[in-house]
């Protein structure tokens, strides 16, 4: 038979199969490799259970779910702090007093919310190798349940600062309700980050082993361990480009100074976590159906 004729038969059973089943299946790329960004949306809401019960899974394999992973997961951060605090006032003489203890340990409890949603996030898709082979949904449901994870992990320790808040004698008043926008938007800013750092370790697998190095540094660039306007002009280009800086300095005025926050700082900082948000969010949408083919 001629390759012509081979390819009317083929056609004809092509067509015998339509006529009978009355589906006809159309493939066309998408743009910039995105999905229908509606129906996308829409099946990660519905989603929303798994991404939640995925996270508390993650906890209990990590023995959240008993009394010393629970205490595990306040002492560990804690004595981290102390650890920090004791070096910084040997470095400056003593002059460190309960205020700046105050700061130190919320901005670090921050900061390790977001650096422990980006570590995780690196894995979520790699780990979930077979749990991405073999089920459809939107992939975007792994670092996020890295970051609900996170947060989870993030709670315990709000009530060990609220406890150092009241002894410390810090303001308590109205102002403390800028927490909940500010947090809202580290929030955010970790989602974003957690999904460049999934999209990234599908392409490059050493991420995860730099990773711990670049949260290290990370955190003697953000304001933690010190004031932000205790930086020395020479070093401001380094804290400006920082996308932690304008939230954790916003954070740590409302809480132990009792000032509203700057509008530029927060300003800048909302612009932070909207960009890495959306910067995120593209790369990863747009290369997670090359993630079962690359695992």
């Amino acid at each position: 038979m001629s390759t012509a004729s081979g390819t009317q038969v083929r056609s004809a059973r092509f067509r015998s199969a339509e006529d009978e089943f009355g589906v006809v299946h159309v493939h066309e790329p998408h743009r910039v490799g995105l999905p229908p960004l509606r129906s996308y949306l829409s099946e990660f809401w519905r989603r929303r259970a798994f991404a939640l019960e995925l996270a508390r899974t993650d906890l209990r394999a990590q023995h959240f779910n008993t009394a010393l992973g629970q205490l595990w997961l306040v002492v560990n951060p804690v004595l981290l702090g102390l650890t920090y605090f004791i070096l910084v006032d040997i470095v400056r003489r003593g002059s460190r007093g309960p205020d700046f203890l105050a700061h130190l340990m919320l901005c670090l409890f921050v900061f390790r919310f977001v650096s422990t949603s980006v570590t995780d996030g690196a894995r979520s898709v790699v780990g979930g190798g077979r749990l991405i082979l073999n089920t459809a949904f939107p992939r975007t449901l792994l670092p996020f349940s890295s970051t609900v994870a996170a947060f989870m992990r993030f709670l315990p320790t709000v009530v060990v600062y609220a406890i150092l808040h009241a002894v410390s004698g810090l303001p308590v008043g109205l102002h403390v309700l800028w927490v909940f926008p500010i947090l809202a938007l580290v929030a955010v800013l970790a989602f974003g980050a957690s999904m460049i750092a999934a999209a990234a370790q599908v392409y490059f697998r050493d991420l995860a082993s730099f990773l711990p190095f670049f949260t290290r540094i990370w955190l003697y660039a953000s304001p933690v361990l010190y004031y932000a306007e205790e930086v020395p002009d020479r070093f401001r280009l380094i804290l400006d480009a920082n996308p932690l800086y304008p939230l954790l300095a916003s954070l740590s005025d409302v809480v132990t100074r009792g000032e509203r926050p700057h509008a530029g700082l927060l300003a800048l900082g909302l612009a932070w976590a909207v960009a890495i948000f959306f910067a995120g969010a593209l790369f990863f949408v747009s290369r997670e159906r090359e993630f079962a083919v690359r695992l």
